[in-house]
């Protein structure tokens, strides 16, 4: 995620504090001023429909039947604000000279697209994709979009819409006016592959695999995985400086980053919180890696007909799934075998969690793990209990955060991530009402809350966690934990 635009229309009827954080810090500036959605100012309810960027027929009767089965007002009210918003908010469809289909996603309070917040953002409506034939095309077009990105540069995160430049093309890396930031992390290769392949199996769509673009990306994705790989040349290519006071958004060693001993596992120079890595191998990033070539190999032989390059997937696949089994878990004294969050290939182990996903808590949800796995269980007592030097618990709530906010900041994320690979009601209960409590009467989700005081919270606009809330809301609904929901 990016550093918070910590900005809110507050109402005179309640009081909200707005977290200071210095302007210089991250990828977003601070001007203290209401954020514009559509002309308005984000209050605690959706936009009007005339000031929606794109409305869905499918969506809007799936917001009508999950509200008629919802008895918690205040529920229902946060579920229709808050699984829109992406479309409601961030979305710009539209269609190229051709007729082909083309969506440009805002992350929310900054004009920028980053692969992994897009991906994650429309995720939820791929299953209803089927249904709405606008709905199918815009999704398309995340997908072109993200394919065309990556084309552009599998090193960058972020980019703009068009060659606008901006405050960032300062940095020491091979920036262009198009690549918002070029911050070298392994998810944002990986989420457009989920994405890709959901839409394709939920809609039978092929056609997005099939202009050319899709192939030349997925190639550059294996470049890039070996490049990172490092085994041979220990730096690699990618390099990044930034003139900043803040230590992890920028690398160390010059700009290449901590020594990795290439052991097989993949360097990702930044987390998907968009801050730095200590031990460059991030474990939960790898496993995501794996399962992506996996299903980019499917697709490359059934589609394509690739099997040259669906076989190197395959290939590289294996050969990070052997090295993760050798290097990517500690035998902890308290919670026995688990996953350490970033390893060097040296042997030297990272014990904690962040809140952002891929995590080592969303692995899970990701379907980068089977939830009963018992390294996994014991990785997820690990994650949410003290020993986790991110794990933050106070008066108003708990979870998990992370350096990009800092101290006593837990992120909403990691109560719905909780949430998604629990199977304890109680467990869900929980981090259901914390959701409810913690946000400050606005009516959606935050970045992060304070755990003693949730009125202090960063960023009101922040689609991915609004629509996860929504996702959160139906898979309960269609696990059978309706009769849960509606005694909170």
């Amino acid at each position: 995620m990016k550093r918070p635009l910590l900005l809110l229309a507050v109402s005179a009827m309640m009081p909200v504090a707005v977290r200071a954080v210095d302007m210089r810090c991250d990828v977003c500036r601070q001007d203290n001023t209401a954020i514009p959605v559509s002309g308005r100012t984000v209050t605690g309810e959706r936009p009007p429909v005339a000031e929606r960027l794109f409305t869905s027929k499918a969506v809007e009767e799936k917001i009508r039947r999950i509200k008629a089965q919802l008895t918690n007002r205040k529920l229902a009210e946060m579920f229709e604000n808050c699984f829109p918003n992406t479309l409601d908010t961030t979305v710009h469809f539209r269609k190229d000279a051709d007729g082909t289909p083309d969506t440009f996603v805002y992350t929310g309070d900054i004009p920028a697209m980053w692969l992994r917040d897009s991906g994650a953002q429309v995720w939820p409506y791929v299953a209803l994709a089927a249904e709405d034939i606008q709905l199918k095309e815009l999704i398309a077009g995340v997908i072109r979009r993200q394919l065309r990105s990556i084309i552009l540069d599998p090193y960058a995160n972020a980019f703009n819409d068009g060659p606008t430049g901006g405050e960032w093309q300062s940095d020491f890396t091979d920036m262009r006016p198009e690549v918002h930031e070029r911050k070298w992390e392994i998810d944002s290769l990986c989420y457009p592959i989920r994405l890709a392949y959901e839409y394709w199996k939920r809609t039978g769509d092929d056609s997005i695999f099939r202009s050319g673009e899709w192939q030349q990306a997925m190639a550059l994705i294996v470049q890039t995985f070996r490049q990172q790989q490092r085994k041979d040349d220990k730096k690699g290519p990618y390099r990044f400086l930034r003139r900043t006071d803040r230590a992890l958004d920028t690398l160390n060693n010059a700009g290449w980053g901590a020594p990795v001993s290439g052991c097989g596992l993949i360097v990702s120079s930044f987390r998907p919180s968009d801050d730095s890595t200590t031990l460059q191998y991030l474990v939960p990033s790898n496993f995501f890696a794996v399962t992506s070539l996996r299903k980019a190999a499917e697709i490359l032989t059934e589609v394509n007909g690739d099997a040259a390059l669906a076989g190197e997937c395959r290939s590289l696949a294996d050969e990070v799934e052997t090295a993760l089994k050798r290097h990517a878990t500690y035998e902890h004294p308290e919670f026995g075998t688990i996953y350490a969050y970033e390893v060097d290939g040296f042997g030297n182990r990272m014990l904690m969690d962040d809140a952002n996903v891929p995590s080592l808590l969303s692995m899970a949800y990701l379907g980068d793990v089977d939830m009963n796995d018992p390294v996994y269980r014991n990785t997820r007592s690990f994650v949410w209990s003290q020993s986790n030097p991110y794990f933050f618990k106070g008066k108003a709530g708990e979870g998990i955060g992370g350096p990009h906010v800092g101290y006593d900041m837990a992120w909403p994320m990691s109560l719905m991530m909780r949430a998604f690979t629990s199977t304890d009601d109680e467990e869900i209960r929980a981090s259901l009402r914390m959701l409810l409590d913690t946000d400050a009467g606005t009516g959606f989700m935050h970045e992060s809350f304070n755990v003693d005081n949730p009125a202090d919270f960063t960023r009101p606009w922040f689609a991915w966690q609004n629509t996860l809330f929504g996702e959160l809301i139906i898979h309960l609904v269609d696990s059978g934990k309706l009769e849960l929901l509606n005694t909170l």
